[in-house]
C-alpha cells in the first residue's frame, strides 16, 4: 500500500480569494480517469478553506467529462454564508473547461445520539477475510486499488449473485484516519454495484450526492453499496457508510451510465 496520505493527494494550493490549483493524482484512478468520490473531495478541500464552517455536511456533483490526471483549478463561489450553514458553489476545470460542478453545504457535525432513525441498513456484517482487491485486470486497470484497502465480504470475480450489492471494509492510505471530506470519497470507493449483477465494465457517475452524518472514530469503515434500478443505460445506486463502531457516519446516491452485455 501507497505511503501517500488522501490528505496529500486531495489537497488544493489558494491562488486568490476564490481560484485554488490541485494536482490530481494518476494513482487514483480508473481506467486512467481520476474517481468521482475523490474529485469531489478536491472540490471540497477548496470550499472548506472559504465557507467560514468548520465541516461539509453534504455535497452533490455532477460530472460534466472525465479530468486527466495532472494540473486542475478549483473555483468556489459562495452562495450563502449564515452563522450555522453556508452554501457554496464548486467547479473543477482544466484550460478553462469545466469538468465537475458541484454544490457543498458546510455547518457544524455533531457529536450526540441520533434522536430518531428507521429504514436504514444493518450494518451488523464480519470483517471480510478474503484479500484486498487488487488493481487488475490489466486491460482495464484500477490503479485506485493499490491506494485504498478494501475487502469485500465475497471476491466479484467469484460472479454475480443478483442481489446487486456489495459490502465491504475500507481503509486509506497509511492508517489515516477518515474525516468529513475523505467520506466523500468512501461513498464512492467500492467498484460499482452492478457487478454483482453482470459484467458492464466502466459505469461512470453521471451525479453523486453525499450526506455526511457524523465524525468517525478512527479505523477502516464498513460500506454497503446497492443498486436499485437499471435500464435505459442507467443505473442509480446507494451507499451507507458506517465506522467501527456502527454509527451511520455517511451515505449517498449517485446515477451511473452502463453498458450491458
Amino acid at each position: 500500500m501507497t505511503t501517500t496520505t488522501f490528505a496529500a493527494v486531495s489537497a488544493v494550493k489558494q491562488r486568490s480569494a476564490d481560484t485554488f490549483d490541485a494536482d490530481l493524482s494518476a494513482a487514483w484512478t480508473i481506467g486512467g480517469k481520476p474517481n468521482g468520490g475523490y474529485l469531489l473531495a478536491t472540490i471540497a478541500r477548496a470550499a472548506g478553506l472559504v465557507a467560514g464552517q468548520p465541516d461539509v455536511l453534504a455535497a452533490s456533483a455532477h460530472y460534466l467529462r472525465p479530468p486527466a490526471p495532472g494540473p486542475a483549478e478549483v473555483v468556489i463561489e459562495a452562495v450563502r454564508t449564515g452563522r450555522t450553514v453556508s452554501q457554496l458553489r464548486g467547479r473543477l476545470q482544466q484550460d478553462g473547461v469545466p469538468q465537475v460542478e458541484a454544490l457543498l453545504t458546510f455547518g457544524i457535525l455533531g457529536d450526540g445520539e441520533p434522536y430518531w432513525q428507521d429504514g436504514l441498513p444493518d450494518p451488523q456484517f464480519d470483517t471480510p477475510k478474503g484479500a484486498r482487491v487488487s488493481s487488475s485486470p490489466a486491460e482495464f486497470p484500477v490503479a485506485i486499488m493499490d491506494e485504498i484497502d478494501l475487502r469485500l465480504d465475497r471476491p466479484v470475480l467469484d460472479g454475480p449473485t443478483g442481489r446487486g450489492e456489495l459490502r465491504g471494509w475500507l481503509a486509506l492510505p497509511s492508517e489515516e484516519p477518515f474525516d468529513p471530506i475523505s467520506l466523500l470519497f468512501a461513498i464512492d470507493a467500492l467498484p460499482p454495484a452492478t457487478a454483482d449483477l453482470a459484467n458492464a465494465g466502466w459505469v461512470p457517475t453521471l451525479e453523486l450526492t453525499s450526506y455526511v452524518r457524523a465524525r468517525p472514530e478512527p479505523g477502516p469503515v464498513r460500506v454497503l453499496h446497492r443498486a436499485h434500478l437499471v435500464g435505459d443505460g442507467r443505473v442509480d445506486e446507494s451507499c451507507h457508510v458506517w465506522d467501527r463502531t456502527g454509527a451511520l457516519v455517511a451515505q449517498g446516491t449517485q446515477l451511473a451510465g452502463i453498458r450491458l452485455g
